[in-house]
């Protein structure tokens, strides 16, 4: 699958199938992750890689729309430095994010963000140090329902290319 098709392709998939993701399909993902592009190569990302069922239920319950955790087959954390020390941290975080969905998706295998609000009850979850802070969380997994994965993007979805791009100046 190209690039372009997987973008224009993409979308969240919050119920999956209870069904384990191969090792090699979690490498891939993870790894997508760590090769993506950061501020002055910073890198300034860490990534709990959860599996157990017990603890994506619990993290699931650290976001009001954090629910889709607990069915997922993969749930990442992206952990980070204090983002309010440097702007671009989260957007470095957004970006390992995006790589990592649009390579699972390129694997048959759907994903969502989630908003972490209780970020200590994560740190207690995960155990993760103090000098780190977790804000997202995403959800990996085989669609339950496998037309998404091929479904055409719907009809009026997205805001228009001219309503958004402004050429030189506002």
């Amino acid at each position: 699958m190209k690039v372009s098709e997987a973008i224009r392709m993409k979308r969240a998939a919050r119920n999956f199938k209870d069904e384990p993701l191969p090792e090699d399909i979690i490498h891939a993902i993870l790894n997508a992750g760590r090769r993506s592009q950061s501020s002055k190569n910073s890198q300034p990302w860490q990534f709990v890689g959860i599996q157990d069922k017990a603890i994506l239920k619990a993290l699931s319950e650290c976001g009001t729309w954090a629910g889709h955790l607990a069915g997922a087959a993969l749930g990442v954390a992206i952990l980070t430095p204090d983002p309010s020390e440097k702007f671009q941290t989260m957007f470095d975080a957004g970006q390992a994010a995006a790589y990592m969905q649009l390579a699972a998706w390129e694997l048959g295998v759907g994903s969502v963000p989630a908003s972490i609000y209780e970020p200590e009850k994560a740190r207690e979850i995960l155990g993760f140090p103090e000098e780190l802070h977790l804000r997202i969380a995403l959800s990996f997994g085989y669609p339950a329902d496998e037309k998404v994965l091929t479904a055409e993007p719907q009809k009026g979805g997205r805001h228009a290319l001219e309503d958004v791009v402004h050429w030189d100046r506002w």
